[in-house]
């Protein structure tokens, strides 16, 4: 079996030299080459066409960024973004993200070569799923709380109540970009929405800072304990696990720190299945991009109880993992395109008010 070729492009010897032990320590993966600046890379990619790049952000004669900017362009291709800058500035993690890199890991801030070591599992994984990815030119929507009018679709309030109605979505590698996808097109009065993604702790709350922003909605971390309201939407922090509870006629947040499920915490399986306890036909489930089978089962617990589920398809998705399994598992009633995906959900929403009315 072909192994998976790898370049490295960091400006730190240490680091070039860490990565490639790490990575030519796997079976399946093999470093090509080890580049010390964009420049250098940009000819050892047209040399030796590899299949994944992982990248740094801070280097000599070009930053990383404006390198991933160029090169989504011109040669999209699998990237993994190592840096020590992913993990505070959440706002360069989540640029790399938009211009197209799959995944990023952060490097360690103390005992660099010790800390890069442990992550090793973690970067070869990152890989592997790159590999895997749909690499795309991408022009990412401006940065701006004023959404054009064609992005955001009508509000809801003047065709159902949608009080009782419940969002709940699920997401991993590719989530951040189709999560804003999804969330930009929502209107100011849309069903309550509670999100998982796969996401380290430290980065939920700037990444639901940063769609509040973006969206006619209010998007938030959830703390726990919030009610569930129209026009808000609550994303799982990085450290716990988001659940739905009732209480008497209201939905509320809850955050929990057991163990993980389906390898992760916050988990997409314990969301999918406290929305099946709780809210039952009033839910509707939404799985996107991602590579695993987290929120397969969950999604099934949903659907039996009577929630209506979508799953984005192939052709939208960085990683069709998430989606295809929960297809397999019998959970999913309609399969849409990402740029479809807001438009068929509320459409939904309004037709189970309408039924709901006349009943």
């Amino acid at each position: 079996m072909k192994k998976i070729s790898v370049l490295v492009v960091d400006d730190s010897a240490l680091i070039r030299k860490l990565l490639s032990e790490i990575i030519n320590s796997q079976p399946d993966m093999e470093v090509v080459g080890a580049a010390a600046d964009p420049l250098a890379a940009r000819e050892m990619i047209r040399a030796m066409n590899p299949d994944v790049l992982t990248l740094d952000v801070e280097m000599p004669k070009m930053d990383g960024i404006d390198f991933l900017e160029k090169l989504m362009r011109l040669r999209p291709m699998p990237v993994v973004m190592v840096s020590t800058l992913t993990e505070k500035g959440s706002d360069v993690t989540f640029r790399a993200l938009e211009l197209g890199a799959v995944d990023f890991v952060s490097k360690p801030k103390m005992d660099i070569a010790s800390g890069l070591k442990e992550y090793g599992n973690e970067i070869a994984d990152k890989i592997r799923i790159a590999k895997s990815a749909r690499p795309r030119r991408h022009t990412p929507l401006p940065i701006t709380k004023s959404v054009t009018a064609d992005a955001v679709l009508p509000t809801v309030s003047n065709r159902i109540s949608s009080t009782e109605k419940l969002i709940i979505v699920g997401a991993s590698t590719g989530g951040t970009e189709a999560i804003k996808e999804f969330l930009i097109r929502m209107p100011h009065d849309s069903p309550g929405i509670l999100i998982t993604q796969h996401m380290p702790e430290g980065f939920t709350r700037s990444f639901a800072n940063r769609m509040n922003g973006l969206c006619k909605i209010s998007v938030a971390e959830a703390q726990g304990g919030e009610r569930v309201l129209p026009g808000h939407a609550f994303i799982a922090p990085g450290h716990s696990h988001l659940l739905l509870k009732r209480s008497g006629a209201n939905y509320l947040t809850e955050l929990n720190q057991g163990e993980p499920v389906s390898r992760h915490r916050p988990s997409v399986d314990v969301l999918f299945r406290s929305a099946a306890n709780c809210a039952g036909k009033n839910a509707i489930g939404v799985i996107l991009t991602g590579m695993g089978k987290d929120g397969a089962v969950g999604m099934l617990e949903m659907h039996r109880a009577g929630a209506y589920n979508f799953a984005q398809d192939e052709g939208s998705c960085v990683v069709f993992g998430m989606p295809k399994e929960a297809i397999a598992a019998g959970g999913v009633n309609e399969v849409i395109s990402l740029k479809d995906m807001a438009r068929c959900v509320l459409s939904k929403v309004s037709s189970m008010g309408s039924q709901r009315n006349r009943i």
